[in-house]
């Protein structure tokens, strides 16, 4: 039980409290990033990275940190941390780092980052900390990446840039749907999994 208990932080926000689909954060993003699954997994490994080690620094820091400016020294963490990543990124992969663009700087204004500051890491050991940025990071990246599947995948007839359907499927006359790379479809794929999560989770429905 204690060992249950432990862990919640890491596998509660994966699906039964997912930062996406139940708290309803961090859609702007997958409005975003999501016409292709490479740009989402890297999101996913930045939001992720940045979250844990963020959650870590505050916790670290709880009992010292005036309350009256907690909000202006966790906008700080996150955005040391974020120029660590957008730096990493650029050097690593700068076509990533392009397409991503803006949205890597906006990852300080995220509002599941800021959400589990506030909610968590203030209020928690380091260990617990880590592990809730970690499950909210991974939880957030499981949405990212099953929208961004059918978004490229119908949209660009892609999966990772490399060709999935068949020439002669397009030779026969299909033709890729170029709507679901449009940002409307990330809101209404997400919809989707919004309505399937809660059909099969009944303790969610109002």
């Amino acid at each position: 039980m204690n060992l249950k208990k432990t862990f919640l932080p890491l596998f509660n926000p994966l699906s039964k409290d997912n930062p996406v689909i139940v708290q309803v954060l961090g859609i702007c993003s997958a409005l975003a990033v999501t016409a292709k699954i490479e740009p989402a997994l890297v999101m996913t490994i930045s939001v992720t990275a940045v979250l844990a080690l963020a959650n870590v620094i505050i916790s670290l820091m709880r009992n010292t940190i005036p309350s009256s400016i907690r909000i202006i020294v966790q906008l700080v963490v996150v955005a040391a941390l974020v120029v660590v990543v957008d730096q990493v990124l650029k050097a690593w992969n700068y076509e990533i780092s392009k397409a991503l663009s803006v949205f890597i700087g906006l990852i300080i204004t995220n509002c599941i980052i800021m959400g589990r500051l506030e909610a968590f890491a203030l209020n928690n050991r380091p260990w617990p900390a880590f592990l809730d940025g970690i499950g909210n990071g991974i939880g957030y990246g499981i949405i990212l990446v099953i929208v961004s599947f059918f978004r490229e995948l119908f949209g660009s007839g892609t999966l990772f840039g490399c060709q999935v359907f068949p020439q002669w499927w397009y030779d026969a006359g299909y033709q890729n749907n170029g709507m679901m790379i449009l940002p409307p479809m990330a809101l209404i794929v997400t919809a989707c999994i919004i309505w399937a999560h809660r059909s099969f989770n009944k303790d969610l429905q109002e």
